[in-house]
């Protein structure tokens, strides 16, 4: 299932920028930068940094990959990222401009699926009400395996039988 967009009040960049602007020590706003952030939320995808880099270099985008560190940790401060930490590898996906969803992670395919569910929200509200806590936000990732892996097994299993 892929999320839909939803209407937001600043484009990624303008918001990239009033957070830069914003910080203690104000931070100006590259070139570099810029095409990241465009590269990034032209298209809706779970990526690691390592995935962006190549995809930046076939994409023959000219950005360093200090740069690209760099700025996805800012990203992730700026609400403009979530950053999904999967074992030994980190992902991110777009926080800014899709609705609030969680994801569903093959431990064989390593495909990620997203869902909402407003009945898991509700549970979430009131656990966090029952112990007097304001949620910020969560980050839920299930693990297990997929349809398609689980029919694959299936399929395999009944050849050896």
């Amino acid at each position: 299932m892929s999320l839909p967009a939803v209407a937001v009040s600043q484009t990624p960049e303008s918001k990239f920028r009033e957070y830069l602007a914003s910080r203690p020590k104000p931070q100006r706003f590259t070139e570099q930068q810029r095409e990241l952030v465009e590269y990034i939320f032209a298209r809706h995808s779970h990526f690691d940094a390592e995935q962006l880099i190549a995809n930046l270099k076939s994409a023959k985008k000219q950005i360093s990959r200090a740069t690209v560190y760099r700025t996805l940790s800012k990203l992730v401060d700026a609400g403009l990222l979530r950053r999904i930490e999967l074992g030994e590898r980190t992902v991110y996906d777009h926080d800014y401009g899709y609705p609030a969803h969680d994801h569903l992670v093959c431990t064989q395919c390593n495909s990620m699926t997203e869902f909402q569910s407003e009945e898991l929200e509700s549970l979430l509200e009131r656990v966090a009400s029952d112990h007097q806590f304001r949620a910020e936000g969560h980050t839920l990732v299930i693990r297990g395996v997929c349809a398609t892996c689980n029919a694959a097994r299936a399929a395999k299993h009944r050849l050896v039988m």
